[in-house]
């Protein structure tokens, strides 16, 4: 080999190391997956149903939520959300709220954002709505109650207060504090 074949080798070698170089230092980072184990870190639904039943299996409640997922705390939190007895149960009451929130042993919901809660029959025997920005229900135990400010409508009358608390099976409804009303004969 004459020394100019050896120089020209030598150029393109080192062309051919630089670019192989280049192009693996240009090139984005290796993508590494992780293997699972099989577990979850928790679920989610859309367009969910909860059925909550008594000790024979009976059918006591119904959740409806347009989107469910369960949370890091095993808490699962819920949007857009509808809550109605089964007939059975006797309590004339629907229930609706924004968000809500059922605690990890699934004895309380707390119901947040616009609750609403309406009953044909409510006190009186008439139409009756409860507003409240939160509200907690023990729905198994048929108990709704909050320490925010609530308006009630039974038929044509209307109360505010503060602080409530719903026996929604026996229709009892007890007022806490700062109760101020308007009746209409």
């Amino acid at each position: 080999m004459n020394p100019q074949n050896i120089t020209t080798f030598a150029v393109l070698l080192f062309v051919a190391f630089g670019t192989w170089y280049l192009a693996r230092s240009l090139q984005p980072a290796e993508i590494t997956e992780t293997v699972s184990d099989g577990t979850s870190d928790g679920f989610y639904l859309k367009s969910a149903r909860i059925l909550g039943t008594d000790a024979e299996g009976q059918l006591l409640y119904e959740i409806e939520a347009d989107f469910v997922e369960q949370q890091e705390n095993n808490e699962i939190a819920m949007q857009h959300v509808r809550i109605r007895y089964s007939a059975s149960s006797k309590v004339p009451w629907t229930i609706n709220a924004d968000e809500a929130t059922i605690s990890e042993d699934q004895s309380l919901l707390r119901l947040s954002g616009h609750v609403i809660a309406v009953s044909n029959e409510g006190f009186g025997g008439q139409v009756t709505e409860i507003r409240t920005p939160q509200l907690d229900i023990e729905p198994a135990m048929y108990k709704a109650e909050t320490d925010s400010r609530v308006q009630i409508r039974i038929g044509s009358r209307s109360l505010t207060a503060t602080g409530m608390l719903a026996l929604l099976q026996d229709n009892r409804l007890q007022l806490k504090s700062n109760v101020s009303g308007k009746f209409l004969p």
